[in-house]
This record gives structure tokens, sequence and C-alpha cells, in this order.
């Protein structure tokens, strides 16, 4: 009954979409889900039908009563036959050791993601406001922008491509 309950109480969406699992991961449990809950149909159709034979209504219906008599003796000798699981058992654990270990990577990827975001939170909160930057921090920051300023300093460009078309010319004459 608790196995019935927590299957009921997971969000099985919510979980696919916060937990941020593979491809293969969700394609998996949702295989899983379905195939049991294809079993568990099979298992109430089942389970809703008569196990018992009435015998004495045999008796009473057929005129042969060694038809009736052997059919007694058969199902009274009946044993069911029983399978080896193991197999089947492996499967399962081999499948369950797959779900665990993607499982694991999948939270050493949102470990690492979650403490990329706090260093990014930390930079954001600690970052000076824009008006306190000067050209030498800029510079520091992306060596690329300094490289092209003297490129273009060299071959005696004064006016950065696309300014005119973007911001407008704001020469008077």
């Amino acid at each position: 009954m608790a196995a019935k309950s927590a299957a009921v109480a997971v969000d099985f969406t919510r979980m696919y979409a916060t937990l941020g699992l593979g491809k293969e991961t969700i394609a998996a449990l949702q295989a899983f889900r379905k195939r049991h809950a294809d079993a568990q149909r099979v298992h109430a159709q089942l389970s809703a039908q008569p196990t018992s034979v009435d015998i004495a209504h045999y008796r009473s219906v057929l005129k042969n009563k060694a038809v009736v008599d052997e059919a007694e003796k058969i199902l009274i000798s009946f044993k069911p036959i029983t399978y080896d699981v193991s197999a089947h058992m492996k499967a399962i654990e081999v499948f369950e050791a797959k779900a665990v270990e993607n499982a694991r990577q999948t939270e050493v990827k949102i470990d690492e993601e979650l403490k990329d975001l706090q260093a990014t939170l930390a930079n954001i909160e600690d970052a000076r406001p824009f008006e306190d930057l000067t050209v030498d921090d800029v510079g520091a920051a992306h060596p690329h922008i300094v490289k092209t300023v003297e490129t273009m300093m060299k071959k005696g460009k004064w006016t950065v491509p696309g300014y005119k078309e973007k911001f407008g010319d704001l020469n008077l004459m």
C-alpha cells in the first residue's frame, strides 16, 4: 500500500522538467512506467477471473462421468510450473544500475551547474557599477578590444565601422 501511495505522490512531469534529466533517462523512465501500468492492468484482469472449477456442475450436466472423473483427477494433480526468473532479475538489476549511474551523472552535472551559477551570482553582486569602470578596466577584462584599437590607430582609422549607421552623424558641419 505504501508503494502505491508513493507512486501516486510522484509528479513525473514536474520531475522531468525540474531535475534536468537526460533524454535517455526520461525515455527509460517513461518506458518503465508504461510497462508497469501494463503489468498492473493485466494483473487486475487476471485477478478478476474466477479460479475455481465447479466439478459438481459438470457431473450434473455431462452424461459421461468418466470424462468428469478424468478432468477432476487432472485438476487435482495439477501443479503450477515454476519459472526461473533470475535472468529477468539480472536484466532488472542491470537496468537499475544504469539508471542509478545516469542519475549520479545528472547529479554531478547539476552540482557543477549550481556552482557555476553561484559563482556568476557572486560576480554580479560584487561587480562595480558601469559608471565606475575605467578604460583600463575594460581593456584588462577584454584584451582583444585593446589590440583592435591599437591596430586601428596604426592604420590611421579614427572612426569605428558602423557607428554612424547605428548612432547617426553628430558633426554639425
